[in-house]
């Protein structure tokens, strides 16, 4: 026994350490993001009981850090938009400005490579955004704009109405990015032979 079996640890490459077992028994690489386990696959243990690290390697996890990260840039770009326009146009400006970055942190932490165009990954990932951002919309608007001062609400109304309205959508987006903005492209049809 090697003394990295011994230790409990795996080569690099090997089936322990993400990779494949070749036909000839040697270990082959896989290729997949670092950080992140290739698809379908568990998340290997991490030695020395590293929790954070064994969260990371979930999906959705990533996710929600992303969209947090993206959330962020959302609300904070409302803020400076309202300066400028309409609070109902500021949410729409704002929304563009976190779904880019929505899309950028998805596409290099969270999604393997679907193996499309980047321009078509960021359509898609529009089109899945369409829907969300009817919901943000709608949320902010309606919680701002009608039920906050039905209620008497008044403990900074807008942001927080823009704040539920921006965490609404998660799992409609998770689902959506995942099997749709970021799926694995088609290959190209052979044509028929005559």
């Amino acid at each position: 026994m090697s003394g990295r079996a011994a230790l409990g640890k795996s080569a690099p490459g090997s089936p322990a350490a993400g990779g494949t077992q070749g036909g000839d028994g040697t270990a082959q690489p896989t290729a997949h993001s670092p950080g992140r386990p290739p698809e379908g696959r568990a998340a290997a243990p991490v030695a020395g009981g590293n929790h954070l690290r064994r969260l990371w390697d979930q999906q959705f996890i990533r996710f929600l850090v992303t969209g947090g990260l993206a959330a962020a840039v959302n609300v904070a770009s409302r803020i400076g938009f309202s300066q400028l326009m309409p609070y109902e146009w500021a949410v729409l400006a704002a929304y563009l400005c976190g779904m880019t970055t929505a899309w950028a942190l998805s596409r290099r932490l969270v999604f393997a490579r679907s193996g499309t165009h980047w321009s078509r990954e960021y359509t898609r990932f529009a089109l899945v955004n369409l829907v969300a951002a009817a919901q943000v919309w709608l949320i902010s608007v309606g919680l701002n704009n009608w039920l906050f001062p039905a209620i008497d609400f008044r403990f900074h109304p807008g942001l927080v109405a823009h704040m539920i309205g921006v965490v609404a959508p998660v799992f409609t987006s998770y689902l959506g990015h995942k099997h749709f903005s970021f799926a694995p492209g088609r290959t190209a049809r052979t044509p028929p032979e005559h």
